[in-house]
């Protein structure tokens, strides 16, 4: 159901760019502290995330989905815990922003399902 190589490769993107991100706000206060901004800057990310394993995989919304949801959920939490451990965040906000993460995940996951199909990949089975 899961594609774990097209899983692997969506995740450690996020993860890669959750972490310069992560430090972008570590070493730039302005960034962390200025409208949510780092917040939402990481939610897109994980929605980049689902949206590139849905969009490579294109097999179905519900399948797009999930992945998305995990690439976009476990790299939210790599890019969470390190904020966590640099003291940018308390320890409280790591459940509520990874589980927001992998909703916007999901959603990227929808997004790239979208894609794929206005690109005429036709879902695999």
């Amino acid at each position: 159901m899961i594609e774990p190589r097209i899983l692997q490769r969506a995740t450690i993107v996020g993860s890669v760019l959750q972490v310069v991100w992560v430090l972008i706000g570590h070493f730039f206060p302005a960034v962390r502290g200025y409208a949510n901004m780092f917040l939402f800057g990481g939610m897109m990310i994980s929605a980049l995330a689902g949206y590139l394993y849905a969009v490579d995989y294109a097999s179905g919304f519900g399948r797009g989905i999930l992945g998305g949801a995990i690439a976009g959920g476990v790299s939210a939490l790599i890019g969470i815990a390190l904020s966590v451990l640099l003291g940018d965040m308390p320890f409280a906000m790591l459940a509520l922003d990874t589980a927001i993460s992998v909703v916007t995940g999901a959603a990227g996951g929808f997004w790239g399902q979208i894609a794929a199909r206005m690109q005429g990949r036709t879902p695999k089975t």
